[in-house]
């Protein structure tokens, strides 16, 4: 019974014994709960290159590189157009036909008279080659006469002829002498004809090919490749020399035309290369280039024409879209964050100026630099550690400019470091935080 009652005593004194060690551990995690701060929500942006700047946006109406009314030359009746609005002509392709029944007409005469002074040619040439063989006939009696004349005067002078015999044969050779003569002069005579008659052929051969061209003019080919933008006539129409018949668009380059104040058109120069974007694209950014550059200025609006070329070799870009220019600015990109990231490490606050001094310019309007002319130092929060563990360091930064409400870094982050631009709570170096469902995640 002894033995029974102590066992019991054993047991009842391990319970409380248990008892009061599970208290003193309870006791001890609340107190270990008690002394860990809770993570502090916050809000994460990721620190990230560009321009405090933004570029002005000016506003133009497309249109083809080139436009080409496309005229008729002669006088005559449309008969065929074959093309309409928005069709794709290449150059040189006959697009329209006028009748040309009465050139052709022309032409034949033309070619008739060509004819006829040809043949006029061909006889006058007949005829020197007659001069020339009476010039060698009268060669050959002059030839003969002279011999008769010189023998029948030494046969005088020798008794066995007459005087007069001799002076008959002297006679005749001056006479042969005098055909000769005539008949040159008839071959260079023959030979002048035959040139005028020859000019003549080639008079007439220009107006003939006067004419052909003149008949040519009936069929109306594209000067350019491009696309038709209007119908200016219609087939039955009489059209005069210069008189519309279409006209066309070269689109395998478009020009923005817009406005720049006088105030910026030093920004501009000739060949600089500008960003455009369409309303019909709105996802895809053109590269342009400044090509002309008005000299004349609107006397009311100060405003100076500035002439865009833009690429177009997929022949996306039509007439008359709205395109939005953006030159490019000059500044050098630089990490920008957000102006609150500094507000949550406590921004410090510029003195209150006394009241003779001038007010100072708004710090988004000036460069954030200290009394002495050197560059300002902020603190910021950088997220570092796992994604369920994150944490908050605190890192000296160098400030910049400052502008609707960014702010440029200078130094001391890297383009892609996270960091905190709101914080539910005022925060320490080495803080555990929480991501919010607003910061931003890193790509």
């Amino acid at each position: 019974m002894k033995a029974i009652w102590m066992s019991l005593a054993i047991a009842s004194l391990s319970v409380v014994t248990v008892s009061c060690s599970s208290q003193a551990d309870k006791g001890a995690s609340q107190a270990q709960n008690l002394n860990q701060k809770p993570a502090i929500a916050v809000d994460v942006a990721i620190a990230s290159l560009d321009n405090l700047q933004t570029p002005t946006e000016y506003t133009g109406t497309t249109a083809p590189i080139r436009e080409v009314s496309v005229k008729s030359r002669i006088e005559g009746r449309l008969l065929e157009l074959n093309v309409d609005v928005g069709d794709r002509v290449e150059i040189g392709q006959a697009i329209a036909q006028l009748d040309d029944a009465v050139l052709s007409a022309t032409v034949l005469q033309a070619e008739a008279e060509v004819a006829a002074r040809e043949a006029e040619v061909s006889q006058a040439s007949a005829a020197v080659g007659n001069a020339r063989a009476q010039v060698e006939r009268a060669r050959l009696e002059y030839q003969q006469a002279q011999a008769d004349a010189n023998r029948f005067s030494q046969l005088a002078r020798e008794g066995a002829v007459s005087p007069q015999t001799a002076e008959n044969a002297t006679t005749q050779a001056r006479t042969a002498e005098q055909s000769l003569r005539s008949a040159q002069q008839q071959v260079s005579l023959q030979q002048q004809t035959v040139g005028a008659t020859s000019q003549r052929v080639l008079a007439q051969e220009a107006i003939r090919l006067r004419e052909q061209e003149r008949q040519s003019y009936t069929t109306i080919a594209a000067p350019i490749s491009g696309v038709v933008l209007e119908r200016v006539s219609e087939t039955g129409n009489l059209l005069f020399a210069g008189n519309d018949v279409v006209k066309l668009g070269d689109f395998s380059q478009i020009k923005v035309n817009v406005l720049i104040s006088e105030l910026d058109i030093a920004k501009v120069r000739l060949n600089q290369s500008v960003d455009v974007k369409f309303d019909t694209f709105p996802n895809q950014k053109f590269i342009g280039t400044v090509r002309r550059i008005s000299p004349v200025a609107d006397p009311v609006a100060r405003l100076i024409p500035v002439e865009i070329v833009v690429p177009n070799r997929d022949n996306r870009l039509g007439s008359g879209q709205l395109a939005r220019v953006q030159f490019a600015s000059g500044q050098q990109r630089q990490i920008v964050v957000a102006e609150t990231a500094l507000e949550v490490a406590g921004r410090p606050t510029a003195p209150a100026p006394a009241a003779n001094m001038p007010a100072q310019p708004k710090t988004s309007d000036r460069k954030s630099m200290s009394s002495q002319g050197k560059p300002k130092t902020a603190t910021v929060f950088v997220i570092t550690g796992n994604q369920e563990s994150p944490k908050a360091i605190a890192k000296q930064v160098t400030i910049g400019d400052r502008r609707d409400g960014k702010v440029a870094i200078l130094s001391g982050l890297q383009e892609g470091d996270r960091l905190v631009v709101r914080s539910g709570g005022k925060l320490k170096d080495g803080d555990a935080v929480k991501l919010s469902v607003l910061s931003q995640s890193a790509k």
